[in-house]
């Protein structure tokens, strides 16, 4: 393996970059729930799953899968068929403009060289509605997060420097539990919110080597997203996610799409001082698939090599967007 100076071998966790170290997703419309747990079931019964390829072409690159199942649990307990047929059960434009109950368990895997780091997590997400349009849903997620480091894979550049010294020549492992909450305002055609990750900043439960005791922040999450129907078959949406805490700072990235009858979508996007993405998708009924293509901006551009991200979903409720008679609904955009 190529020889590895120490401050790039862990710049996944323990902090030698921003960017890297947080979780960035250029699909981060699609993973909201991973964000904030209140938009749990915000889009219904829908798997999901995620392949990011970091610096592609760079031998040992960051490589990231991420796999996730959301239950609307109101649903699910209301119509079987939902989920057996693909159809979903007619209904009044309007009477469901998000789940009340909605349950999500995400898979995510991630490594670097000789880093590895694995997460679950269990999120639950509740809605009152507020108005015929307008909910205000609440939720909360259980996570644990293992970390394991290679240390017979790193050389650094001075054998005795003290600070790496316990971390050479043997497998160092790292487990934390933490908890995130979240609050959000959601409607047909919009929804923002806030969260809270790593609330405890990993001390509700740990096991394992201290080496990372120092690279836990509590995490502030913001988003926002809006879609609008310009005619019966084209339509914006527009999204954006601001994440801080006090050891990488501030984070700001946004996102604008246009879908075409709902089938086809075409995306841009930038993330503060960090990239550029394009992306497409295609969705058919039930079934989604993105691409994304992200390249370093020119302050970014420590390592210059692209990224690529592949989406895939699966609405196990059927393709949205029926008024209950049958018609398509006019301007209103489903993709977020």
């Amino acid at each position: 393996m190529t020889r590895f100076i120490l401050w790039v071998c862990l710049v996944m966790i323990v902090g030698g970059a921003q960017a890297q170290n947080r979780k960035q997703l250029a699909n981060f419309p699609q993973y909201k729930h991973y964000f904030n747990p209140s938009l749990t079931g915000h889009e219904g019964s829908v798997l999901r799953s995620i392949y990011r390829n970091q610096w592609t072409g760079f031998e040992d690159a960051p490589k990231t899968i991420m796999a996730s199942a959301e239950l609307d649990l109101q649903k699910l307990g209301k119509s079987s068929n939902t989920f057996f047929n693909g159809r979903s059960a007619p209904r009044e434009a309007g009477t469901e403009i998000s789940a009340r109950h909605g349950l999500g368990l995400t898979l995510f895997h991630d490594q670097f060289g000789p880093a590895r780091e694995t997460q679950a997590a269990l999120s639950y997400g509740a809605a009152v509605r507020l108005s015929e349009g307008l909910s205000l849903r609440w939720g909360t997620a259980l996570s644990y997060t293992f970390h394991r480091l290679d240390g017979n894979s790193l050389t650094v550049d001075q054998e005795n420097d003290p600070r790496f010294s316990h971390l050479l020549g043997g497998e160092n492992r790292s487990g934390r539990a933490d908890i995130a909450l979240g609050l959000s305002l959601t409607a047909a055609n919009f929804y923002v919110g806030y969260a809270m990750l790593d609330v405890t900043e990993g001390k509700l439960a740990s096991s394992g080597g201290d080496y990372l005791n120092d690279f836990y922040a509590r995490r502030h999450v913001g988003q926002i997203g809006y879609r609008q129907g310009i005619t019966d078959v084209l339509g914006l949406t527009v999204n954006g996610i601001y994440q801080h805490d006090n050891i990488y700072k501030s984070t700001l990235e946004g996102q604008v799409k246009a879908v075409y009858d709902n089938l086809f979508w075409v995306s841009g996007g930038y993330r503060n001082n960090l990239a550029y993405t394009l992306g497409a998708g295609l969705r058919l009924n039930q079934l989604a698939i993105g691409y994304t293509y992200e390249t370093p901006t020119q302050e970014a551009k420590a390592i210059d090599k692209a990224t690529n991200e592949v989406s895939l979903s699966y609405h196990l409720s059927g393709a949205q967007g029926g008024n209950g008679n049958g018609r398509r609904q006019t301007k209103r955009v489903l993709v977020w």
